[in-house]
C-alpha cells in the first residue's frame, strides 16, 4: 500500500484504490488555502499516472467539512485601504474564484470515479466539493448546508450549478434562500446520498466495498460511463447517442469483451489493463 501525507489530506492506493481522507479534524477540515492547492494536486496525480481505478474521499474527525476557512477570505491590504480600483479588484476577485473552481473541476474531470463518504457537517464549500463528486453517502447524523448564505455571500464553487442535477430545483433554492440544515434522511429520499449509515466504520465498509467492485471492471468500460452519462447531462439525447456510438466504435476493443466472457465461463477475475498514464506536459 502506498502511503503519502500532506498538509490536509492523507493519502493511501491499495487494491486500485485511492482513499483521499481530509486530515483537519482540529479544525473540521475547514478548507484552508493549502487545502485549495493540494486536493487538485493529489486528484490530478492520480489521474494522470493511472496509479487508481476508483477514488474514495473521506474526512476524520466529527464533521466532514465546516466549508472554507476564514484564512482564505482575507483581502491585500490596499484593496482594504481603498489604494486599488474596485474594478481592478473585482476582475482579481473574479479570476481567484476562478482558480478555487477549478480545484474541485479535478473532481468531475477525473478519468476515474470519485466516491463521497460524509458524516457530520457538511457545510458550506464542502456541498461545492460532494457535488463534484460522482456518488454520495453520509451517516445518520450528517447535514448539508449552503452556509454562504448565512455569511451574507452567494455560493461560488460549483454548488448551484451541479447541485441541482442530483437533487430538485425547489430544494436547491430553498437550501440556498435560507441556509437551512438539510437532515440525513432528507438528502437520501431527494437523491443528494445513495444511503444512510448508522456509523461512520459501517459506511466506509459499504463505501470501500463499492469502490473494490468498480475496480474490478474494466477500466476503460467505467471511464466511458463517467464521460457519456456527464456528456448526456449537458446535452441531447440524439447528440449524446451519436456521440456514444463514436465513443463505443473507438474506445471498446473486442479483446477486453473477451476476456469478461472468458473470466466467467472459467469462474475466474477478469484481468484488464489499467489506463495508460497521461502526458503532464504538452510535450
Amino acid at each position: 500500500m502506498l502511503k503519502k501525507t500532506h498538509e490536509c489530506f492523507t493519502v493511501s492506493v491499495e487494491d486500485k484504490v485511492a482513499h483521499i481522507v481530509l486530515n483537519r479534524p482540529q479544525a473540521m477540515n475547514a478548507m484552508n488555502k493549502a487545502f485549495w492547492n493540494e486536493l487538485p494536486e493529489i486528484v490530478n496525480e492520480i489521474n494522470a499516472t493511472a496509479a487508481a481505478r476508483v477514488i474514495v474521499i473521506s474526512s476524520e474527525g466529527k464533521h466532514f467539512s465546516a466549508g472554507m476557512d476564514l484564512s482564505v477570505f482575507g483581502q491585500d491590504g490596499a484593496v482594504t485601504q481603498g489604494k486599488v480600483d474596485r474594478h481592478v479588484a473585482a476582475e482579481a476577485f473574479r479570476s481567484n474564484i476562478k482558480q478555487i473552481q477549478s480545484s474541485f473541476n479535478a473532481l468531475e474531470d477525473a478519468r476515474m470515479p470519485v466516491l463521497i463518504a460524509c458524516q457530520g457537517g457538511v457545510i458550506g464549500g464542502a456541498i461545492d466539493m460532494i457535488s463534484a463528486g460522482d456518488i454520495r453517502w453520509c451517516t445518520k447524523d450528517a447535514f448539508f448546508c449552503i452556509q454562504e448564505t448565512n455569511i451574507a455571500m452567494t455560493a461560488d464553487v460549483g454548488t448551484f450549478p451541479r447541485l441541482q442535477r442530483y437533487i430538485p430545483e425547489g430544494w436547491v433554492k430553498q437550501m440556498a434562500y435560507t441556509g437551512e440544515r438539510l437532515g440525513a434522511e432528507k438528502a437520501r429520499e431527494i437523491g443528494l446520498v445513495n444511503d444512510v449509515f448508522e456509523t461512520k466504520e459501517e459506511m466506509l465498509a459499504h463505501v470501500m466495498g463499492v469502490a473494490k467492485e468498480i475496480a474490478s471492471k474494466n477500466p476503460l468500460a467505467v471511464t466511458g460511463c463517467k464521460v457519456l452519462i456527464n456528456y448526456g447531462r449537458d446535452h441531447s439525447t440524439a447528440d449524446t447517442l451519436d456521440y456514444i456510438g463514436v465513443w463505443n466504435s473507438g474506445m471498446i476493443p473486442p479483446s477486453h469483451m473477451q476476456e469478461a466472457f472468458a473470466a466467467k465461463s472459467e469462474k475466474r477475475d477478469p484481468e484488464f489493463p489499467d489506463l495508460l498514464p497521461l502526458r503532464t506536459s504538452p510535450m
